[in-house]
């Protein structure tokens, strides 16, 4: 993309931001700014590493089992928040996943053999206004799963500002542990410079029922030290008054960083992303032409191709066939008195989400169930016996 074009669709981007009032989230971005994704694919970030979501489940001691989650937490977020995009001085390519719709599903797994781990991915749109995503990653041979759900909210004042409502809990079978994993704010910067990236600042902490605390503290560019994406973390005992770190990790979360021992200064490991040991294995999904016609990559194939074809027209056009045909379908319930039912998942009350308080104990940390239209949970029985056709007889355009 030369530059030209970059300052076109930059300028085109401030423009279109600066017409819209409130929440930006359920908003449809001009074709070109764009990701050749959905929303519901972003918890790819959480399984595309199996040996590292696995790792807690062989490691006897909880501080480390604390390090390795953290570990699992900062691995995520460069392929998270760079989407369709990379960082470095040209990562101009950020762009907006597709909106997805209400009952999008999308399923995945990813294998490593050689470190026998495998991880599987179950996301489903399960509310769109507001928009909320539920996701379940689990490694039935290992023990090990997470379960997450984000309501976004976006606002744009120079920057587009990214909150995410929600958490997720990771639980490690073997010791029977529960680890309570934060969602950060992001905040998309560069737009004046043509440079567009995203940046988390702040400070937050995972709990695990163990007894330890992970926290990191994010900073970047402008900040003091300018550096891009920076952070700083350290591992502790949660009934240690001093907060005395047991280890320390600092550097670049999309790029590398270094873990030390606190005590000693001995350095434990160097991570890079670039590293060939630490690339995503490849993700494994059903072909499209053999998928429900409510999952993803199905739902939005003519707008994919059209993105794939550099075709904005057909973007478009395939684009609002499938917004206006799920407006219908809600019309259509609200006329009848009927509530759309999540294929997946399930709200539960505040009140019985016994792991959260537990863990959130005197930390701070809000559920916020109200405006997430409660507390959402994977039906596990539903999963296991999952079967296409999900909806026979129904599809995202109302047929």
């Amino acid at each position: 993309m030369d530059s030209k074009t970059v300052s076109s669709r930059l300028r085109e981007l401030v423009k279109f931001l600066g017409t819209v009032k409130g929440d930006l989230a359920n908003v449809t971005g001009p074709p070109s700014l764009l990701a050749p994704s959905s929303v519901v694919e972003v918890g790819h970030c959480w399984a595309q590493r199996p040996a590292v979501f696995a790792a807690p489940a062989h490691e006897p001691l909880p501080e480390k089992r604390s390090l390795l989650v953290l570990k699992w937490f900062l691995v995520a977020l460069k392929s998270q928040l760079y989407v369709a995009g990379s960082p470095g001085p040209q990562a101009v390519s950020i762009k907006k996943p597709l909106n997805a719709f209400l009952g999008e599903l999308f399923l995945a797994s990813w294998t490593d053999e050689e470190n026998k781990a495998c991880t599987e991915l179950i996301a489903e749109q399960v509310s769109h206004h507001p928009p909320i995503t539920a996701m379940h990653v689990i490694d039935r041979q290992n023990g090990v799963r997470a379960d997450g759900y984000a309501r976004v909210e976006m606002t744009f004042n120079g920057n587009v500002n990214i909150r995410q409502v929600g958490h997720a809990i990771v639980h490690i079978d073997r010791y029977d542990e529960d680890h309570l994993v934060p969602l950060p704010d992001v905040k998309i910067r560069g737009f004046l410079g043509g440079c567009m990236y995203p940046e988390i600042t702040g400070t937050y902490t995972l709990h695990s029922s163990g007894g330890y605390v992970s926290q990191v503290k994010f900073s970047g560019e402008g900040m003091i030290r300018g550096k891009r994406n920076s952070f700083e973390a350290k591992v502790y005992k949660k009934d240690d008054t001093k907060q005395r770190a047991i280890y320390t990790l600092s550097g670049v979360w999309s790029d590398g960083w270094v873990v030390k021992d606190a005590q000693t200064g001995e350095v434990l490991e160097m991570f890079k992303h670039d590293a060939v040991e630490n690339e995503p294995v490849p993700m494994d999904i059903v072909p499209v032409e053999q998928q429900d016609d409510w999952e993803s990559r199905k739902a939005w194939g003519k707008v994919l191709n059209g993105m794939a074809m550099g075709n904005l027209e057909a973007v478009t056009r395939e684009k609002t066939k499938i917004e206006k045909a799920q407006r219908l379908m809600r019309a259509f319930e609200e006329s009848r008195g009927e509530t759309w039912e999540p294929l997946l998942f399930q709200s539960i009350s505040a009140d019985d989400f016994e792991v959260f308080h537990r863990l959130a104990d005197g930390t701070g940390h809000q559920l916020a169930d109200e405006r997430t239209k409660g507390v959402w949970r994977v039906k596990d029985t539903q999963v296991k016996n999952l079967q296409r056709p999900f909806r026979a007889g129904l599809t995202p355009l109302g047929y």
